[in-house]
């Protein structure tokens, strides 16, 4: 029976390209009122295994599910989960409203609903312009919203703080803190190692298609950094601990973390 508190699991998820693994194993699970950094370098594997999360990529092996089931098996997918996978195409005559209104039917969502994730995402201002406008950070935010149409339990965000400047990064890190002590869960996957440490409490750590550690962010931080010859141990950060990890090729789970 699945655990009430496992919002996302992933059981050896295998996915290979030409007989090549671009996915290896991977397991990990993402727990309720968390935020969960899905982390690692470009090309490690993250964006293929949301693919497989949510059905749009099949897997090799292995199996994911999402509240218990299968994404396709979740009886109101947009009232459960709000993704944001890759950049959206917006059509650049079709204003920010607009493109709202076209994902608010599947959503159940009304008038009232699009001003509110407007507001949200900080776009109120910008609703009724043409997204030809739109700067990639202001693109983020549009799919963000699109996301949230249907008040989701869960949010499943992939690069999201790609084209924000340092303002909007820290309105992203408050975002989904508010998010989270609001009763949601977030899977978010980046490569800014540096940015997610101060943004999430448990991490995933993937390296050329494997878990390189899974588990508390703060178990993490707090486990002993290697010394380097000759000099006193610096504090542990969580690329540093990255780095330590796939140098010594270390691939256990943390111990009581996420897998």
């Amino acid at each position: 029976m699945p655990d009430a508190e496992e919002v996302i699991s992933a059981r050896e998820l295998r996915k290979e390209f030409r007989g090549t693994p671009a996915v290896d194993g991977v397991s990990f699970s993402v727990r309720r009122g968390r935020i969960t950094g899905f982390l690692g370098p470009n090309g490690a594997g993250k964006s293929t295994t949301l693919r497989m999360l949510f059905g749009l990529t099949r897997p090799t092996s292995g199996r994911a599910e999402v509240f218990g089931r299968s994404y396709a098996d979740l009886p109101s997918p947009a009232r459960s989960v709000g993704a944001v996978l890759d950049e959206r195409a917006f059509p650049p005559g079709r204003t920010g409203r607009n493109h709202l209104r076209c994902y608010a039917g599947p959503a159940g969502a009304g008038p009232e609903r699009i001003a509110e994730v407007l507001e949200l995402v900080g776009l109120t201002g910008a609703a009724d312009r043409p997204t030809r406008g739109y700067s990639l950070g202001m693109r983020q935010r549009l799919s963000l919203a699109t996301a949230l149409l249907g008040g989701p339990e869960l949010l499943v965000l992939d690069e999201p703080a790609n084209g924000l400047d340092p303002d909007g990064i820290r309105w992203l890190r408050e975002f989904l803190r508010d998010f989270a002590d609001g009763g949601g869960t977030v899977l978010v996957s980046s490569h800014l190692l540096a940015e997610m440490e101060r943004t999430v409490d448990d991490v995933v750590l993937l390296d050329r298609g494997r878990v390189v550690h899974a588990g508390p962010l703060d178990a993490l931080l707090r486990a002993p950094a290697a010394v380097p010859a000759g000099g006193a141990p610096e504090p542990r950060t969580l690329e540093s601990a990255f780095l330590e990890l796939t140098r010594t090729g270390d691939t256990r789970p943390a111990r009581g973390g996420l897998q």
